[in-house]
């Protein structure tokens, strides 16, 4: 198998939009969702809108944390 600066010296070799494609192709195998974590997400995002509902927490407007209007 070919070490790691063999790849990268081999990818260098290639034309622009081949070496975009390896990129690509590189962070889609690193960044594929987990489904533990999207629960455990979704679970606290509905905990905080049921608190929000029943008045237990409030919001903060848009423009107060990004300081800017929402369009």
């Amino acid at each position: 198998m070919p070490d790691t600066k063999s790849i990268i010296k081999s990818a260098l070799n290639l034309k622009p939009q081949d070496r975009l494609l390896v990129i690509e192709s590189l962070i889609k195998s690193i960044d594929k969702p987990d489904a533990e974590i999207d629960e455990i997400w979704a679970e606290e995002a509905e905990k905080r809108r049921r608190a929000y509902k029943q008045g237990k927490i409030i919001g903060t407007e848009y423009k107060e944390v990004f300081g800017e209007d929402l369009k």
